[in-house]
């Protein structure tokens, strides 16, 4: 069983993981209109994934007695500067995720719920991966400068990485 104090931070980063996945779809949609369609796809496979997680933990909460809760979400930005602002502001929301989860294992361990503190060592794995792809991406967009040949090869291999990754058996659901 929960603790109400547990219940309540699982729901918040419920809520962190479904506005993360809206953040995604915004900026997945900005990269479509902008002809950018690999860089598109990339984000919407990562919206998705961020949908999972919030919906991993929902169940989680469900399956220990507790109430996932449905969040309400704002709308988030729609319009950015550039690719690489787009990646920039990428890492530090993930950065902000790995925050959130770090202080939801502290909440766990101060609680006395191993349980969920072991649960929640799937997030913080996951969060150093998501942080490493956004450090790797931005590193190759300083790479090619404001090239425009550069960033069409960029976005075709996003594409490809995108199609390669959803080709593959997903581990992160």
């Amino acid at each position: 069983m929960l603790s109400k104090k547990i219940e309540a931070a699982l729901n918040e980063q419920i809520c962190l993981e479904a506005e993360s996945s809206q953040f995604y779809l915004a900026m997945a949609s900005w990269a479509e209109t902008q002809g950018m369609n690999g860089i598109a796809q990339f984000l919407y496979k990562h919206s998705d994934e961020e949908r999972m997680h919030s919906l991993k933990l929902m169940k989680y909460v469900n399956e220990r007695g507790g109430h996932g809760l449905v969040p309400l979400l704002k709308q988030p930005t729609k319009i950015f500067k550039s690719v690489k602002n787009v990646f920039e502001t990428v890492l530090n929301h993930e950065i902000k995720v790995s925050n959130e989860i770090n202080k939801l294992v502290d909440i766990c361990l101060k609680e006395k719920d191993y349980t969920t503190h072991n649960f929640l060592q799937w997030y913080v794995s996951e969060q150093i991966e998501e942080e490493a792809l956004a450090r790797q991406i931005l590193d190759k967009l300083k790479l090619i400068g404001g090239e425009k040949g550069g960033l069409y090869l960029f976005d075709r291999d996003l594409e490809g990485l995108a199609a390669a990754e959803a080709g593959g058996v997903d581990e992160k659901a």
